[in-house]
């Protein structure tokens, strides 16, 4: 369906509201399939799709798809690893991209693969690619396979994550590694205050007579039989030292001798000994990371293309959870021929809206005062709400179009190839703003096809007389072609005359209130001419001004009265 460029600014606040309410930026590619549309089908098939996918979001589902992230897996190039071929499988080897390749063993790679061993395909040669992305996203998978079941529509995330449980002991001590500059210097630190302990309570006792000999034996620097009276205490230390580095070793299941066995105290490990270290457990890490993870490939790997439909399918649903709280409340229009109505709509930007029924044409709900006219002269008070009218009327024909429920108690749509608003533009007066009008006017009048025109007040932008003989022979236009049409007009007595064939809608206002507003009933009366304001305008200014301004309002407003 074509709309033109007001008919287009209503439906970008329209999908503006939507788009604020969706929290994924993946999602919002979905409202892009949903342009209005004039094909009767392919509404009904949206609306088909919305019934049956509404009514799967749950309340909680907020919450869950904040926490989604897209899983990507890139084919990165891995340095650390060679792999071995055959001279027939270079090239295809190559082709692969990601790692080095080679006829023969090379020196300077953590791990060297062989075709002997491996087949030639990413999987094989390079699990982690596929493995660390899934590790990296556990949230996501266990917000999927919880979705699976809000929704009953299952999940294999349950499965991947229990696949990935193989993996924890190894990304255990990846964290250590990670850390073991600071898991060193903790153990050091713990290891010299215990030493510092087992020291303060060492005493040496001695007779008088090996007192002689241990200053004598100190005398000659016999530094061997001075230190065998200090074994017990340097027996405790090792002991000591043995335990830090059993502790080590479990935690990162490799074994780990750090401590020197010569100076004992302060224990001191070296930037050099830890890095040394860091290399020798990254390289078996990676052996045991790229061993366990082809292992749990073999068995999430079918399981890895419904992992990709069911991320999409999240998607969607944040894009479906939006729509809902949009839409709550909203129903879905029948799609019918012969015109447009709807019962008790409300304007979606309004606070707190007055429901307002309304009917264009010939449909299956009549109100007293309509005889499916196609053409209507919307009269009445000024703020009286014609202008939110013609806003409510294009907000109900585009959501319909759209395939979305509208915001009605009930709704009844034709499918239009058109939608034309014009709006009074406040600021636009003059010989220019009047033929810009009739110029675009006229262009919508000039195809054929199903359309709906909304018109708000033409006669601002030029003579009053003028502009009944324009709008009259406009409106003839349109009804010769069947197009559907509704004008807001203060001119409507005098149309009224000139054109038999047209409905005059009024909303009237019926006073003020305490505070000197006006009351208005925002329900159009079908078929009446709705008288306009100025007598009430007249008499709020009346109560409002004091002194001689008070004195000109009451002449003015005993004319109205006499």
């Amino acid at each position: 369906m074509k709309l033109n460029s007001e008919a287009k600014k209503i439906y970008n606040q329209i999908t503006g509201e939507i788009k604020k309410r969706i929290i994924l930026k993946e999602s919002l590619a979905y409202l892009e399939h949903f342009s209005p549309t004039n094909d009767k089908g392919e509404i009904l098939k949206r609306q088909a799709y919305f019934k049956g996918n509404l009514k799967l979001v749950k309340p909680e589902m907020r919450n869950l798809l904040l926490k989604i992230k897209p899983i990507r897996f890139r084919k990165n190039f891995l340095y650390d690893r060679l792999l071995v071929v055959d001279e027939s499988e270079l090239e295809k080897a190559q082709a692969l991209g990601v790692c080095e390749v080679s006829t023969e063993p090379l020196e300077g790679y953590d791990l060297i693969l062989s075709t002997i061993d491996v087949d030639l395909s990413v999987g094989d040669i390079a699990p982690e690619l596929y493995i660390m992305p899934l590790w990296e996203n556990r949230e996501t998978l266990e917000v999927l396979a919880r979705i699976g079941e809000l929704t009953g529509e299952g999940s294999v995330a349950g499965e991947i994550l229990e696949g990935l449980k193989e993996l924890d002991e190894v990304m255990k001590r990846k964290g250590l590694i990670e850390d073991l500059d600071e898991l060193i210097a903790s153990e050091e630190k713990r290891l010299n205050e215990k030493i510092a302990e087992k020291l303060e309570k060492f005493s040496l006792t001695l007779s008088g007579k090996e007192l002689l000999e241990f200053l004598n034996e100190l005398k000659s620097g016999n530094y061997e039989a001075i230190f065998a009276h200090f074994s017990e205490v340097e027996g405790d230390i090792l002991s000591e030292i043995n335990e830090s580095e059993k502790k080590l070793s479990e935690m990162l299941g490799f074994t780990v001798e750090l401590f020197s066995r010569e100076n004992l105290y302060p224990v001191e490990v070296s930037a050099e000994q830890i890095e040394l270290l860091r290399h020798e457990l990254e390289k078996e890490l990676k052996v045991e990371l790229y061993l366990k993870s082809r292992e749990i490939l073999e068995k999430v790997k079918p399981l890895l293309p419904k992992l990709k439909e069911e991320l999409k399918r999240a998607y969607e649903l944040e894009f479906l959870r939006a729509v809902k709280e949009f839409t709550e409340g909203f129903t879905f229009p029948e799609i019918v021929e012969g015109g447009i109505a709807f019962i008790n709509g409300r304007h979606l930007f309004i606070e707190r809206p007055q429901p307002v029924s309304y009917v264009v044409g010939n449909v299956k709900v009549t109100f007293d005062g309509t005889n499916g006219e196609k053409v209507l002269i919307l009269t009445g008070a000024n703020s009286g709400g014609k202008t939110s009218l013609l806003e409510l009327i294009s907000q109900i024909i585009i959501l319909a179009h759209m395939g979305f429920p509208v915001n009605a108690e009930n709704a009844y749509v034709e499918p239009l190839d058109e939608l034309f608003f014009f709006r009074r533009k406040r600021s636009s007066y003059g010989a220019g703003a009047f033929e810009t009008a009739l110029r675009g006017f006229a262009r919508s009048l000039v195809r054929e096809g199903k359309k709906l025109i909304l018109i708000d007040e033409f006669e601002a932008i030029t003579e009053p007389g003028a502009a009944v003989k324009i709008i009259g022979e406009l409106l003839k236009i349109a009804h010769e072609k069947g197009f559907y049409v509704v004008i807001v007009s203060h001119l409507g007595e005098d149309l009224m005359k000139i054109l038999p064939f047209a409905r005059v809608d009024g909303i009237e206002a019926k006073g003020l209130d305490e505070h000197l507003n006006l009351i208005v009933d925002r329900q159009p009366k079908f078929g009446v001419l709705g008288k306009s304001t100025p007598e009430l305008i007249v008499q709020r200014l009346y109560h409002k001004k004091r002194g001689k301004e008070k004195e000109i309002f009451e002449r003015v407003l005993g004319a109205f009265r006499s």
